[in-house]
């Protein structure tokens, strides 16, 4: 699914007034009724709904929302703020309309508003849309400062007040809502970290916007749906050799949770075998834990082997390397490197940071090969420290693009970067996966998806949407804050 940029938005509203043909004012009714609809879902009558519109488009579709929740019988006010002179057109025939059968109140100084205690009260925000370019400042800003100090749960119209849709945004005043309900699709920002507060838990509304448009616009931003999930046909006639065999180089002495936690991953998704290449103490605990795996031993007594064959890694469908394995075995990562198939392999962890420290041996690593590292293992990777979200996007971008990777950034709304510039943003997962050995779990799902035949891209991208998705199971039977990633392990489906 597109994420389209602000300047993109405004031309899909134009196109799908110009070729439907809509009015512009018919299409804001249109979004209203979108947004009402899901608006009287979440919130009943019993509520008392204050509605904050600004003089612009987003203020319109506040007016058209607050007429709509006052035919229904809702307890309501509606607060206009800025010059209603020069207001833009839609707006004013809102106004009107609303004007006929409500009286709204006009804001001119921040001590005409006062909020009560009661736990039934929800504010609308209406004050600025998708098409703001500068910070808020004078008795706006001082009114969103004052609803933000509220306490009172807010829901924003497609984008909260103040905040870029896909830029930095300045400092200055933004509304910090529960809730935000997008028109047709999310906003880049949305998925940025730093700009959590200023989201809230967002849906979309369809508002009819035209399909034909969507469909031809170029974007590099895409966020992951279920529509992306393939699940690989598992015929009857199938045998273990059927699903691929795996390699996973991982675990040393104190860290063999990470290659157990990975294996038991990769078997989990449907992987035929698992070969899981360890040292010599990993034995006891590898073979009790998962006895369904192979083990390959390491003739070194702490790290993984120094010296690889190509003709033994040749015979394997996939490999993985990095969960635990330290950092402390450079000749052998590179003589794994050197001997390796030229074909995509998963790389995590230790492996990942012992690129970042010689950044030489990236050339050794096959095209299409898929990262999984966290923003610090990513920073060691690139070597490079970004100012904001939308640097750090761009970078990553580049990265990818530069040595024809897949990125897998993990985080609330895990970033791919494909080697095209192309990024998706997962959809799935809570705040309970920021535990230890989530991320090897991880590792081991795409590992077992890249041996049993996805693509790369389709590796990575259902990887991280079904990680997430096993992770929102886990969180509804443990709870965010009791689960661990073995949790993730026994939800994945």
């Amino acid at each position: 699914m597109k994420i389209l940029s602000a300047k993109q938005t405004k031309e899909l509203d134009a196109y799908t007034i110009s070729e439907e043909p809509i009015a512009s004012i018919d299409l804001m009714e249109r979004a209203s009724e979108a947004f009402y609809k899901r608006f009287i879902e979440k919130f009943d009558i019993s509520y008392t709904v204050l509605i904050f519109c600004g003089t612009g488009n987003n203020g319109g579709d506040g007016l058209a929302v607050a007429r709509k929740i006052h035919q229904a019988g809702y307890e309501l006010q509606t607060f206009v703020v800025g010059d209603i002179a020069k207001s833009s057109p839609d707006f004013k025939i809102n106004l009107d309309r609303l004007n006929s059968q409500y009286a709204y109140k006009q804001i001119n100084n921040i001590d005409e508003i006062t909020f009560s205690n009661s736990n039934k009260t929800i504010i609308i925000d209406a004050f600025f849309g998708s098409g703001l370019n500068r910070k808020i400042e004078g008795l706006a800003a001082e009114i969103i400062e004052k609803i933000n100090l509220s306490g009172i749960p807010i829901v924003s119209i497609d984008i909260a007040s103040g905040l870029a849709a896909d830029k930095h945004s300045e400092k200055g005043s933004i509304i910090k809502p529960k809730f935000t309900i997008s028109f047709q699709m999310p906003k880049l920002a949305f998925f940025m970290p730093k700009n959590e507060a200023f989201v809230g838990d967002w849906e979309t509304v369809d508002i009819g916007l035209s399909n034909k448009f969507i469909e031809k616009v170029e974007t590099k931003n895409y966020f992951i749906t279920n529509l992306d999930i393939k699940p690989i046909n598992r015929e009857k006639n199938s045998h273990k050799g059927t699903f691929g065999h795996a390699l996973l180089i991982a675990g040393s002495e104190g860290m063999m949770g990470a290659a157990v936690l990975s294996a038991k991953a990769c078997l989990r998704s449907g992987v035929g075998k698992v070969t899981v290449h360890s040292p010599k103490p990993g034995l006891d605990i590898l073979q009790i834990s998962i006895p369904e795996a192979i083990v390959s031993l390491s003739q070194n007594e702490n790290h993984f082997a120094k010296n690889w064959k190509k003709p033994f890694l040749g015979t394997f469908d996939a490999i993985g390397i990095g969960p635990g394995i330290g950092t402390k075995n450079l000749e052998g990562f590179k003589n794994f490197l050197e001997n390796i198939p030229q074909k995509p392999i998963v790389i995590d962890a230790d492996a990942i940071n012992m690129l970042g420290k010689n950044p030489d041996l990236l050339k050794l690593v096959p095209e299409n090969s898929i990262f999984t590292p966290h923003p610090k293992e990513f920073r060691n990777l690139t070597g490079k420290v970004w100012r904001d979200d939308f640097e750090k996007l761009e970078i990553l971008r580049e990265f990818a693009v530069k040595n024809h990777f897949i990125v897998c950034l993990k985080g609330h709304n895990t970033a791919i970067a494909l080697p095209n510039g192309n990024i998706y943003f997962n959809t799935t997962g809570n705040t309970g996966m920021a535990t230890a050995g989530s991320g090897d779990v991880l590792t081991g799902i795409i590992l077992g998806f890249l041996a049993q035949g996805y693509s790369p891209k389709q590796a990575a991208i259902q990887g991280v949407f079904e990680h997430g998705l096993a992770g929102d199971r886990a969180s509804k039977a443990r709870s965010e804050r009791a689960m661990i990633a073995s949790d993730i392990l026994e939800w994945f489906r």
